[in-house]
């Protein structure tokens, strides 16, 4: 495998809404095969169609040429984490939890090719913790996608204290190859990306919970007066209530209380107000 562009066998361990765009990505940078495992048979057909709508899309932009047909052969689902035998990196992108993470990871490993990589796209746990409860740690990085993958310029490439020098090289390679921009970070909580967004974020949902202004002032103010491309609280609509209070709270445990989560917060989501995927944010999609 070389570093001029992509890897030709992928593997995304999970295919939801942040798996299907990691799919999707390296499928129209020119991998030739992109295998999506998932947890149950139900679960890889929505990853099936997830990815298979996204580059309906593409093809609909003209952002790729050709048909439907001629993408969907080299897209697989599976349930059998032994279909990464043959992938010379996969990338890891299952809900963030630590034991999911854990377990997800070493099943992974566990049937990979000795030269293969593996890589997770955790937005805030720590990869050097994580690299720990795997055999082969030096094969093992961040790539840490954004939301949503397709449109997104940035893949932030986290390095574990245990990371070789030859993934780190060959981890800015592949984001190169997919069009995107590498931003190398030391492991570190919130690592660079996540560590900035969320305490911006927060702030905006503390200025909301104290009256200070309207969810749709204080988003004008950071995209009108600091050129913003969207504001902090649409952007939590985003990626979802439920997510950034994950992050949030593990933030508040290893940063301290500057990230301690607005009990407005917590009080959205207990009500189910997650953002775009339930209709209602600190916006209203329905």
């Amino acid at each position: 495998m070389t570093d001029a562009a992509v890897p030709a066998r992928i593997g995304v361990l999970g295919g939801g809404r942040m798996g299907a765009g990691i799919s999707h990505a390296f499928l129209v940078s020119g991998s030739e095969q992109v295998t999506v495992v998932e947890i149950n048979d139900a679960a890889a057909a929505a990853a099936a169609e997830r990815v298979t709508s996204d580059l309906a899309s593409s093809l609909d932009r003209g952002k790729i040429s050709g048909s439907l047909a001629d993408w969907t052969p080299r897209l697989a689902v599976s349930t059998d984490y032994g279909v990464f035998a043959d992938c010379q990196l996969v990338v890891e992108a299952v809900p963030e939890k630590w034991e999911i993470k854990v377990s997800s990871l070493q099943q992974a490993e566990a049937q990979l090719a000795p030269d293969a990589w593996l890589a997770t796209n955790t937005s805030s746990i720590s990869v050097t913790q994580l690299g720990e409860q795997l055999k082969r740690p030096e094969r093992f990085c961040g790539m840490h996608f954004f939301n949503p993958v397709p449109a997104s310029k940035l893949v932030e490439v986290v390095l574990a204290a245990q990371t070789s020098d030859e993934l780190t090289r060959l981890a800015r390679s592949w984001v190169g190859g997919l069009g995107k921009t590498p931003v190398v970070v030391n492991d570190a909580p919130g690592f660079a990306s996540s560590r900035l967004g969320v305490a911006i974020g927060l702030e905006a949902i503390r200025m909301v919970e104290e009256g200070v202004a309207s969810a749709e002032d204080i988003d004008n103010a950071m995209v009108l007066g600091y050129k913003f491309p969207i504001g902090p609280l649409a952007l939590t609509d985003i990626v979802g209530l439920d997510v950034r209070l994950g992050i949030a709270e593990y933030l508040h445990a290893t940063l301290g209380e500057r990230f301690e989560p607005p009990q407005l917060m917590r009080d959205m989501v207990s009500r189910g107000e997650l953002g775009r995927k339930t209709g209602k944010g600190f916006y209203n999609y329905e």
